[in-house]
């Protein structure tokens, strides 16, 4: 299965995914295109050093400086969710795979590839998702909420926002006096192994 991976940030999750196609000989994907929304996020520079093609798909990058200014929110996210799934379909890709990617998909790109887009969340769906739940604003509403455990979810992105069918859960224990960071910490080595396994078990269902 070749899979586009679309990051924002760090690319923790991105090398997870790199290191285990690297030592695994029977490793059912291969990372064709590493697509980033921003040309700040370090996932870029992973990607480079692994020597996997990027391609950068920023609201300017993809509308010019002046127009990226003056459309709606709405109308950027559609102008980069096209960018990207024309980066994947121009890479071979039949998988997308979000890993810490931010802009919310839009338009035809959940159609071209219904039922092949993963997501990686930052807790225990369905509880603590939608929009703006996402990196330490996960956390903080976890904690805000007295919940006894946390942990992270892999699913099939749909057109609603972090509501498609669940593929993996991975739990961790919320801990007395934990912070945003320190339950983040906890969760950050289940969430490479459940990005991994999350795209191992797409490969498995596109191969039936």
């Amino acid at each position: 299965m070749k899979i586009a991976v679309l990051v924002s940030g760090g690319g923790t999750n991105l090398q997870a995914l790199i290191d285990y196609e690297k030592s695994h000989a029977d490793c059912p994907y291969h990372i064709q295109v590493v697509i980033a929304d921003t040309k700040k996020a370090y996932a870029l520079e992973r990607a480079a050093a692994s020597g996997i093609a990027t391609k950068i798909v920023s609201p300017f990058a993809v509308l010019g400086p002046e127009k990226a200014k003056e459309v709606s929110k709405e109308e950027k996210r559609i102008a980069v969710s096209d960018a990207a799934k024309n980066a994947a379909l121009e890479a071979g890709c039949d998988a997308i795979v979000l890993a810490g990617w931010l802009t919310v998909l839009s338009g035809s790109i959940i159609t071209e590839f219904s039922n092949r887009i993963v997501n990686l969340h930052p807790a225990l769906l369905p509880k603590f998702g939608g929009v703006g739940m996402w990196g330490h604003n996960v956390h903080e509403a976890v904690l805000a909420a007295g919940e006894k455990e946390s942990g992270c979810t892999v699913h099939l992105v749909d057109a609603g926002c972090d509501t498609g069918k669940i593929l993996v859960q991975k739990k961790v224990p919320v801990m007395p006096g934990d912070t945003p960071d320190s339950l983040y910490a906890r969760i950050a080595p289940e969430e490479h192994k459940a990005m991994v396994e999350g795209v191992c078990i797409l490969a498995d269902l596109l191969s039936r």
